[in-house]
């Protein structure tokens, strides 16, 4: 009579280990937390500074931990976010795009969490012995697309990939692309600043956080060898050129503002969700501040108002 029986108990015994293979196959377990073992992230290179100072302060908050950044341009970085299972977090200038979002639903069955942490602003750096220290959207729209001639080369930290790229072609030229005459590529943000403190007549466009701290001794440094330039307020009233600065980016007077994202993909309560409550919250607010970008957490909406001359008494 058992003998009946043993195509089904043959059946159940591949059904069972289809499922144990199935579940060894698709189950990770944890191996760190917020306060213990490593995580690799990949970062915009332009925010190096600025990151760099949050892990030294966050690995030295908890010695059992090890962030590993890698720095690169910011479309590597979102490959990297696809295709490298070992990275779980980038921390770029955007955030998931809707299809992107349906993308990991669809292949990891969640969507990884992504907000704005601070806000930054490009700078216009020139030679330090240059009195060119005066722009506008116009001009520096004018001078991307070949319109003011080739006497001025414009230096990037690269010709396609970058974030700074990116933010040049979407909100200075609107979409459309460089004049590859006037426009040329370095290699990195450093290189930009480089560039520009050995050549006179040619304007670099780097991410502000390479230039715009006073506190920092290597920046200080290289602010003997260039200029951050005035660009022109487009919504002020009095039409003003300002540098950027914390107030420039809080009150929205310094045109060139871009935001600091991070994407985590981390279903579970480890490391990088660490990380990122760390620089959401008080401490990494602090260092953002300190590095002279706008903490993302805080936005102000500024109005203009008038105050009457005198006061109506009681």
């Amino acid at each position: 009579m058992w003998k009946n029986w043993l195509p089904a108990i043959m059946m159940l015994l591949a059904l069972f280990l289809v499922v144990g293979c199935e579940t060894k196959k698709t189950y990770t377990s944890a191996t760190d937390s917020p306060t213990t073992g490593t995580v690799n992230i990949s970062v915009d290179e332009s925010f190096k500074p600025v990151v760099d100072e949050l892990i030294k302060v966050y690995e030295g908050s908890y010695e059992g931990t090890k962030i590993i950044a890698h720095y690169k341009p910011e479309a590597e970085c979102i490959k990297d976010l696809f295709r490298d299972s070992a990275t779980r977090m980038v921390i770029i200038t955007r955030g998931l795009t809707p299809k992107e979002a349906r993308y990991f639903q669809d292949t990891i069955n969640f969507v990884p969490i992504s907000d704005k942490i601070a806000v930054d602003a490009i700078a216009v750096v020139v030679n330090a012995k240059s009195d060119d220290t005066v722009f506008s959207i116009n001009r520096l729209r004018q001078q991307l697309s070949g319109a003011m001639g080739y006497k001025q080369q414009v230096i990037f930290d690269g010709l396609s990939a970058t974030s700074t790229v990116r933010f040049a072609i979407d909100s200075i030229l609107k979409g459309k692309q460089f004049d590859t005459g006037v426009v040329r590529a370095v290699k990195n943000s450093r290189e930009v600043l480089d560039y520009i403190a050995e050549n006179e007549n040619a304007i670099g466009i780097v991410g502000n956080s390479w230039i715009g701290n006073p506190e920092d001794t290597a920046q200080l440094r290289m602010l003997k060898k260039v200029k951050i330039a005035f660009v022109k307020c487009e919504t002020c009233s009095d039409s003003p050129y300002v540098k950027p600065s914390q107030f420039s980016i809080m009150s929205k007077r310094y045109p060139l503002v871009r935001g600091l994202y991070y994407i985590l993909k981390e279903n579970y309560n480890g490391l990088g969700s660490g990380f990122v409550n760390f620089m959401k919250y008080e401490r990494g607010q602090l260092i953002f501040r300190r590095a002279y970008l706008w903490p993302g957490i805080i936005d102000f909406n500024i109005r203009t108002v008038k105050l009457n001359e005198k006061l109506q008494k009681d």
